[in-house]
């Protein structure tokens, strides 16, 4: 319970020195090679946001919130983008393991590229795993950056809007943690009982995508070692 009023308050903390920013900067680290969850950003945030006293303030802030973490995703997303087109497959193979790309989970999002085209970065934007990666192919073979700008935006924001909407759902929760400083009162337990459902149905949702839309589609022998072709 110690750790999870600690990252509340850190977090908060973040949003009160730099506030909606704070948002941009990690969902665009999301976005590229580092491996900071949408789901530890984007839900928190709604949560923060949402505590206003009057009902339209609190509306405002939490669409902030979504547009902040889309812009986010597609900054991130553009950079490594245009750093895999730069860069090229023959380095990220060789080099990937050491920045977080192993070679099987690029293997993935490239056969993923391959067969679903531009309508598979949209829906890539939802998976875990994939998400993340989606821009390294997409750079690799040239994707028109117009058609990957448009699938990006869109899966981002809708992606965005469910983890607000988690967040909506936390937020009672989270703030009675920090205003009793993770005591353990009954408030508290509660709230972390609360806290820990909704956090666990968020993690079996994102699990059943991956395992169900990932996991199910046809193997990665659909890529060749040469990479992907462009549609």
């Amino acid at each position: 319970m110690g750790f999870i009023h600690g990252m509340i308050v850190w977090y908060f903390g973040v949003l009160d020195t730099i506030g909606i920013f704070g948002v941009v900067l990690l969902m665009a680290l999301e976005s590229t090679i580092l491996p900071v969850p949408s789901e530890m950003v984007i839900p928190p945030a709604a949560a923060y946001y949402s505590g206003h006293s009057s009902l339209g303030a609190s509306v405002f802030w939490v669409v902030m919130v979504v547009l902040a973490g889309t812009v986010g995703s597609y900054l991130g997303s553009a950079i490594t983008y245009w750093g895999s087109r730069w860069i090229g497959r023959p380095l990220i193979i060789k080099y990937g393991k050491y920045v977080f790309i192993p070679e099987h989970k690029l293997k993935v999002a490239e056969a993923w590229v391959a067969q679903y085209g531009a309508g598979g970065v949209f829906f890539a934007r939802l998976l875990p795993v994939v998400r993340h990666l989606i821009s390294i192919p997409c750079g690799i073979v040239g994707m028109r950056f117009r058609t990957f700008t448009i699938m990006t935006i869109t899966g981002s924001f809708i992606w965005c809007s469910v983890l607000a909407g988690f967040g909506l759902l936390m937020s009672k929760d989270m703030r009675t943690i920090v205003a009793l400083k993770g005591e353990e009162t009954p408030e508290v337990l509660k709230a972390f009982h609360n806290l820990s459902l909704t956090t666990l149905a968020m993690v079996v949702i994102v699990a059943v995508l991956y395992f169900v839309v990932v996991k199910r589609r046809k193997p990665a022998e659909d890529v060749g070692d040469g990479g992907i072709t462009q549609s």
